[in-house]
């Protein structure tokens, strides 16, 4: 069963939030973070991604890039951007985008739990990318990302968000792309109480987003078990930090692709061996799927749809998803991409982009571009309850968990002898 627990978190003081908030760190390129950080100081970003702080031609994985990322929060903790809580809790984050609201419980979870895959995930993480944040978050001392966790909704669970609901939120800011984001504390011994009893009758949860991150936290936890061989299980490097939503309230939009070349054929010799698996129709109009099986093609300014043919079709949870059916009959026996994860002739371009992303990429460093209908909630957690993985890029969910909002300090944290106020004395 889930082991979900509250914390006392680091959090901005109310009046910065808005200014703290920030995009997941992995959403930008360098220059776009650059670009991000320049004219907001406050921006979490700025210790998400240091090397902003440096000249271009700067390391961005030398040693005093993760000591600038500490300094800069120990600055903004001594300077009350930040403060901490003083008695555990949980907190609900809610999201509404576009007029749909999805709203989570932002808590710690176990790495226990991880290990032992009562939290389930759906694909394999890089080595290399584990790296940057197990550094960022063993020298920072905490976890400044929150994993993206999901769950089958719980009548209890969301009896106690409704109840706290009903008061004023701590926070309550629209950010730039127009996403309102709304956070309200859970400190009454009764609530946390009937929080913890819900999950631990949850038997699993889910990674929807964050598997570089939770990869990372669990082995910056672990590391620290070895370095504590006394350790209880209760120290909070044994907990990372995360945000858990019921799996009826989630969006998922599609995972795009693009293509550099038509591996060597011509159009025409293309598109027939495209008819082998599909049926191909161009068409007048863009094309975005609205059903399982169906895709869009744009190639040299013609919009095609793309139709899986029954007998290709499967009802394997991986080998059935409409990413694994274009991989399977189209991107690897026509156009060569075997190893979409490193495959340098292939690139993903999430939905929230739109169709004309793909056009653009098309006309200008690609040659063809393929809309896909989203996989669904119900698919991942299917995958994941077989034990099985997705191919790379199968969801992009939306809107993303924004960063700085919830520090959870897994150590001796910079600023705890900075005072005790917390950030509740201010709200």
């Amino acid at each position: 069963m889930a082991i979900v627990k509250p914390f006392c978190a680091f959090r901005p003081a109310p009046m910065y939030a808005s200014r703290v908030a920030a995009l997941p760190y992995d959403v930008y390129s360098r220059k776009e973070a650059r670009e991000a950080v320049k004219d907001n100081p406050l921006s979490f970003l700025n210790i998400d991604r240091p090397e902003t702080q440096f000249d271009e031609s700067a390391d961005m994985y030398a040693e005093e890039v993760y000591a600038k990322a500490a300094s800069l929060l120990k600055e903004q903790i001594q300077n009350q951007i930040y403060r901490k809580d003083t008695e555990p809790g949980y907190y609900i984050y809610e999201l509404t985008m576009d007029g749909r609201t999805q709203t989570g419980i932002v808590a710690c979870c176990s790495i226990d739990d991880y290990l032992n895959q009562v939290i389930r995930k759906h694909e394999n993480t890089r080595e290399e990318k584990e790296q940057d944040r197990i550094r960022h978050v063993d020298v920072l001392n905490m976890h400044t990302g929150p994993i993206f966790l999901a769950y089958r909704s719980d009548p209890a669970v969301s009896a106690v968000i409704a109840q706290v609901k009903s008061y004023p939120p701590v926070y309550r800011f629209t950010s730039e792309d127009g996403i309102c984001h709304a956070v309200w504390r859970i400190s009454g011994p009764d609530q946390v109480t009937a929080l913890e009893q819900a999950f631990a009758h949850i038997p699993n949860t889910y990674i929807a987003d964050g598997h570089h991150r939770a990869a990372s936290a669990v082995k910056v936890g672990l590391k620290r078990r070895r370095e504590h061989p006394d350790y209880t299980g209760e120290e909070a490097f044994n907990y990372f930090l995360s945000v858990l939503f019921p799996d009826d309230q989630l969006m998922i939009l599609p995972y795009n692709r693009v293509v550099r070349d038509l591996n060597g054929l011509s159009e025409e010799e293309f598109l027939a061996r495209a008819a082998e698996a599909f049926t191909v129709q161009d068409s007048p109009v863009p094309i975005q799927p609205e059903e399982k099986g169906t895709f869009g093609m744009y190639l040299n300014h013609t919009w095609y749809q793309l139709t899986i043919k029954p007998e290709y079709v499967s009802q394997d949870p991986v080998e059935g998803l409409d990413v694994s059916l274009l991989q399977n009959h189209l991107l690897a026996p026509i156009l060569g991409i075997l190893e979409p994860r490193t495959d340098d002739r292939i690139d993903f371009v999430g939905g929230i982009r739109g169709l004309n992303e793909l056009v653009h990429r098309a006309d200008t460093d690609m040659t063809v571009a393929f809309s896909l209908y989203p996989t669904s909630i119900r698919e991942l957690f299917a995958v994941a309850d077989a034990g099985l993985l997705m191919p790379p890029k199968s969801t992009w969910f939306e809107p993303k968990l924004r960063s700085g909002l919830f520090l959870h300090a897994i150590g001796d944290a910079i600023g705890d002898d900075i005072g005790d106020a917390s950030v509740s004395a201010v709200e």
